[in-house]
């Protein structure tokens, strides 16, 4: 079990419990959950690096309390 926390720099920080196997859909359902906002509207990034929806999290190698960027569409 991974703790990831997400950081969209407006006020909003987010930390969501996730699994390695899970994709970058699931990680944005569960933000979703927490933030109010619709899943299709969330982008996640780390850098200049934008993750893809069906990805896994271990895929892309985020490991227990990384920072992700959050942004929105």
């Amino acid at each position: 079990m991974l703790e990831v926390t997400c950081n969209d720099r407006l006020g909003k920080k987010v930390r969501v419990k996730c699994n390695e196997d899970d994709t970058i859909g699931d990680l944005k359902k569960l933000v979703a959950a927490q933030t109010g906002t619709r899943p299709e509207k969330i982008v996640i990034k780390k850098w200049y690096t934008v993750y893809k929806d069906h990805v896994t999290i271990g895929d892309y190698e985020i490991k227990d309390g990384m920072n992700l960027e959050l942004y929105y569409q």
